[in-house]
């Protein structure tokens, strides 16, 4: 290795010996500009020249290298490396330059870059505007340094970072082509020493599947280190990981703290060799085929690092990291129950049926059924004015489709909803109960940061709640009789399509539109639409059912009375109408055996056996006996009537008496 000053006796002397010797009173101390502080650029020189055109394809191929080595005895962490290169060649693009660490890294430096351009007086430098590519000109042998050029290396040279700098440095260079040659000159080898207040720290992120379904659940974990190298305990170590969009945080567990508001870890303290893991449950809640980007950097530690820069956003440095994960196409649209009516069905057709844009009521007369009544409420929520849509909302028209192949009128509800749990609700009254029910939902869908529609429906018949089947499509899913949107589907897909079938009987439906936890805290404009309905005609069937009990006997009292002779024995006769239409004028007429002696004054009527609580008297006249049922008894023959029974329900007459 050539020392401090020294030269080739007859190549440059006057020139390059002052320069050196400056150089050296200067006392190699130089300022860089580096993340951490306090760091210390010191050069190395060799300007051991080789034979005059010693570099040539046939003495220093690239099996027989020119080396030329750099003893360093200081042990300290390399923060950055530059290598200034001083050679006469006639044809530069023959030559392969590269500089190796005493660790054994390797690193091509010029990888034949130059073509028939002379000579090479370069610095490289990893951060030179100019790539070494652009070197494409004849350049001059001068006194180094300063070299004439400074430029960004073939491939870059922090890979040396963190590596340790005592031992023997080499450069070698070769020559792959005949005709030309060159003769070295000199090399100098800037090494900046890492500040020893420091801690090096770099960060990873992994996530549990790049290839997700939609509403399943996926975890990112997050693993910070500090190099064992590192002279310092980090304290104060905070990572930010802000989930994007396109997940839904659901828990989070490992060392220290997360918050999930602002996406902050806080790690807390981290000795050198030490690493902390943190990881991150989510819902995915993005699209099919949608791609979700989640980037988390280091934003806090206490002391410097050699590398990076907490918080500056930087992508390139070990302080930052990111996965991505594109959500892959799974869900298919669900099969709808068949809607079995034994009387046949009446249609309630939009095509055919007239809405006023903005109104928010009509009523409807729908042959075999009856009636049909709409209200809808919007209470914290806006109708929009949407010329494509019908105009003012709600309103009839044919651009939301449903995927149909001719388009249809459907009723299309559009809105803008000022919070997450606002709601509109459409309640369908019926003027009789029909025994089913089944109509689709177009459009019920989602939109990042947007809206994310929820739509519950619910039965009812005599005021009681009745459960329907829903069906979902691809881009929402079903739980209960809730769909949630959890996908995009445009105005003409059949994606958002949510098929709801009542199987038992209603008498009015209830559809309760909004947002679910998918969407922002004031969602935007959003809006789904009610297609035809299919209503099963209504039926008439009734029942009557007769039960006894034996009260008390002469002989065992209450306790476990026998029907034998003077017993007293408690009959209940059960009217019902177990169809869909109203009946009317209903009377049940039950003829007394011989063997029994009604007991005057005992009748008593309600819904059921259970609640036939109300006072009959023994006649067919009064107030009784229309309250709404009524009784009587004529000799042997008792009558119980009501006015009108609706579907599902009944009514109930008890009355006592004695067996002879």
């Amino acid at each position: 290795m050539g020392s401090l000053g020294e030269h080739k006796p007859g190549r440059l002397l006057g020139l390059k010996r002052m320069a050196f010797a400056l150089f050296a009173l200067m006392g190699l101390a130089l300022s860089a500009s580096q993340p951490a502080s306090a760091q210390t650029v010191t050069r190395y020189t060799n300007n051991t020249a080789s034979a005059t055109n010693g570099i040539n394809n046939t003495a220093t191929p690239c099996s027989n290298t020119l080396k030329r080595t750099f003893a360093v005895g200081t042990s300290y962490i390399v923060s950055d490396v530059n290598i200034g290169v001083l050679l006469t060649h006639t044809a530069r693009g023959d030559l392969t330059i590269t500089l190796v660490s005493p660790s054994g890294t390797r690193v091509v430096v010029s990888n034949q870059v130059g073509g028939t351009k002379n000579n090479f007086n370069a610095l490289l430098d990893d951060s030179a505007g100019t790539a070494i590519t652009a070197y494409t000109f004849n350049d001059t042998i001068t006194a180094v340094p300063p070299y004439n050029q400074t430029l960004r290396p073939s491939n870059a040279l922090s890979v040396f970072n963190g590596e340790q700098a005592a031992g023997t440095w080499t450069l070698e260079l070769c020559d792959s082509v005949s005709a030309d040659s060159g003769t070295f000159d000199q090399a100098d080898l800037y090494l900046t020493a890492a500040a020893t207040n420091y801690a090096d720290l770099s960060l990873a992120q992994s996530v549990s599947s790049t290839t997700p379904n939609d509403r399943t659940t996926i975890t990112y974990t997050l693993t910070v280190a500090n190099a064992a190298t590192s002279p310092q305990t980090a304290t104060g170590v905070v990572v930010r990981d802000l989930l994007p969009s396109g997940v839904i945080f659901i828990s989070a567990s490992g060392a220290g703290t997360y918050n999930s508001a602002t996406g902050d870890w806080a790690v807390g303290t981290l000795a050198p060799g030490a690493n902390a893991a943190l990881t991150i449950t989510a819902t995915v809640a993005a699209g099919d085929t949608e791609s979700v980007a989640n980037a988390a950097e280091i934003t806090a530690s206490s002391h410097t690092d050699p590398d990076s820069t907490p918080n500056n956003g930087v992508t390139g440095e070990d302080d930052y990291a990111s996965t991505t994960f594109t959500v892959v196409v799974s869900r298919s649209a669900g099969t709808a129950p068949t809607l079995t009516c034994s009387a046949g069905t009446g249609q309630f057709d939009w095509d055919s049926q007239a809405w006023t844009a903005g109104a928010t009521s009509g009523s409807y007369t729908v042959t075999g059924v009856g009636t049909v009544g709409f209200a809808i409420t919007n209470p914290n929520g806006i109708f929009l004015n949407n010329a494509t849509y019908g105009g003012q909302s709600p309103a009839k028209q044919t651009a939301v489709t449903g995927g149909l192949g001719t388009a249809q009128n459907s009723l299309e509800q559009l809105v803008d909803l000022n919070n997450q749990s606002a709601t509109v609700d459409t309640t369908i009254t019926l003027g009789t109960a029909v025994p089913g029910a089944q109509f689709t939902i177009f459009d019920v869908d989602f939109n990042t940061n947007q809206f994310a529609d929820k739509v519950t429906v619910t039965g009812y018949l005599n005021g009681n709640a009745v459960t329907p089947t829903l069906t979902n499509g691809t881009a929402n899913w079903v739980s209960g009789n809730s769909a949630y949107g959890d996908a995009l589907s445009s105005d003409i897909q059949a994606n958002g399509n949510v098929v709801v079938t009542f199987s038992s009987a209603i008498d009015k439906i209830v559809i309760n539109y909004g947002n679910h936890s998918y969407a922002p805290t004031n969602p935007g404009q959003q809006g789904v639409a009610l297609h035809d309905i299919t209503f099963c005609k209504p039926v008439t069937s009734i029942s009557v059912t007769k039960v006894s009990s034996v009260l008390n006997d002469p002989v065992n009292g209450t306790t476990n009375p026998k029907a034998i002779p003077g017993a007293v024995v408690e009959y209940c006769i059960l009217v019902s109408n177990t169809g869909t239409n109203t009946l009317s004028n209903i009377a049940a007429t039950d003829a007394l055996p011989a063997n029994f002696t009604f007991t005057a004054g005992t009748m008593t009527s309600g819904i059921s056996c259970a609640a036939a609580t109300t006072a009959e008297d023994d006649n067919n006249t009064g107030t009784d006996e229309s309250d709404p049922f009524g009784a009587a008894i004529s000799g042997t023959s008792l009558t119980a009537s009501a006015a009108s029974l609706s579907a599902s329900s009944g009514f109930a007459l008890k009355f006592r008496g004695t067996i002879n």
